[in-house]
């Protein structure tokens, strides 16, 4: 592990492998431990650095205090590429990396060689949101489903809003179905989750959509429920360099669910 200071804050990360630089931005109640399963694949040609954002681990955050805020995320990955001083790279973002890599690929085209938005998190404007489906603010993906999980965590039932959480976007049992170890990261992030309800995330329009200019590959798990395949089938359908790649017998966690068939699909995307 290595760490970088980054507007005022030591942000730590994973540097692993040689080669065309690929960042990759990790979702909610995550931190640089998610990738561990495309480690290998994703560093075997290419140097992958995986770091882990504002508050979360290795920082063991309360919830209180802090810079947790979208904007504050979106500067601190712009800035922690830059200073990297390794020109454009390829940026990989999951859920909530998601849509801080969309954000830097709408601010700082420059900064980015090409773009995988694995089902990055978020709601959508109206006139991205179909009109059949305005009914999902509450399910899973949504701000809503947020707020519910983090009540639990702040009224000191740690595990039911993980559960809570994990069960809402994967289906119910996804929680006692996790590794250990998958368990553990998300316990010891799980304070973020306090403060992403008020995080200022703004939601996607049509305008942005049609803004992002680096070339795209938007990943999806064809068995991902709820707000999030909307989000991404919108997104994709107005990015005027997009491509879309659905993952088999995957949700949103595609990339740890069946790691080699992501590789498969990104590793040839980057290459091109």
């Amino acid at each position: 592990m290595k760490t970088l200071r980054v507007n005022e804050y030591d942000m730590a990360y994973l540097d692993i492998g040689k080669g065309s630089p690929i960042v990759c931005i990790h979702g909610s109640l995550n931190d640089f431990r998610a990738w561990n399963g495309v480690l290998g694949p994703l560093s075997a040609n290419n140097r992958l650095i995986a770091p882990s954002m504002r508050h979360y681990f290795p920082e063991h955050w309360n919830g209180e205090g802090g810079q947790f805020r979208m904007d504050q995320h979106i500067d601190d990955a712009i800035a922690f590429i830059e200073d990297l001083g390794l020109g454009p790279v390829n940026l990989i973002g999951h859920s909530r990396g998601g849509h801080i890599s969309f954000r830097v690929g709408l601010e700082r085209p420059d900064l980015i060689s090409k773009l995988v938005l694995a089902e990055p998190g978020g709601t959508l404007e109206d006139d991205l949101m179909p009109e059949e489906t305005s009914n999902l603010s509450e399910g899973a993906g949504s701000r809503a489903h947020v707020t519910r999980s983090s009540e639990r965590i702040a009224a000191g039932d740690l595990e039911g809003g993980l559960r809570a959480f994990i069960d809402g976007i994967n289906g119910p049992g996804s929680w006692e179905k996790l590794p250990l170890a998958d368990r553990q990261m998300r316990e010891d992030n799980a304070y973020t989750l306090l403060a992403q309800t008020n995080e200022g995330r703004r939601p996607y329009s049509k305008a942005d959509a049609e803004a992002l200019s680096p070339p795209t590959l938007f990943v999806g798990g064809a068995d991902t429920t709820g707000l999030l395949p909307i989000v991404l089938r919108a997104l994709a359908a107005h990015a005027p360099n997009a491509e879309t790649a659905i993952i088999p017998n995957a949700g949103h966690s595609m990339f740890r669910q069946q790691p080699r068939a992501f590789c498969d699909v990104v590793l040839p995307f980057l290459k091109r």
